[in-house]
């Protein structure tokens, strides 16, 4: 799209479509980027766009036990893997033959669920 670009001197820079790009179909919604504009000295524009909205949650939760839960990473950029977390959390109280009773049911209860799953996990 050709543009008419206007400095103005307080630091803005408004950038307006030429007439004849006017008569193109464009989004009728307003678009505001957030970024780091650089000035070469021959008057090239970069806008170069922040990192903005990309973090998102970083675990996919999986399966659930009364006390433990299991979570995948997110894939990200160039990595075709994702790693898998499992946490369990007991209360204090709980003496240690109840605490590894309750662990050897839950992850029973979790290896079937892994079994049960279409895809092949690797550890």
């Amino acid at each position: 799209m050709d543009t008419e670009t206007i400095f103005m001197t307080n630091g803005n820079i408004n950038i307006y479509p030429c007439i004849w790009e006017q008569d193109k179909d464009v989004a009728e919604r307003r678009v505001a980027y957030n970024g780091r504009l650089t000035v070469e000295e021959d008057g090239t524009t970069h806008v170069k766009r922040y990192h903005v909205g990309i973090a998102g949650p970083k675990y996919q939760q999986l399966y659930t036990t009364p006390h433990g839960e299991v979570k995948v990473t997110r894939r990200r950029d160039r990595k075709d893997y994702s790693k898998l977390v499992v946490k369990f959390s007991f209360p204090l109280d709980y003496p240690r033959t109840l605490m590894e009773e309750c662990l050897g049911q839950e992850v029973d209860e979790i290896m079937a669920y892994f079994h049960t799953r279409k895809e092949d996990t690797q550890w």
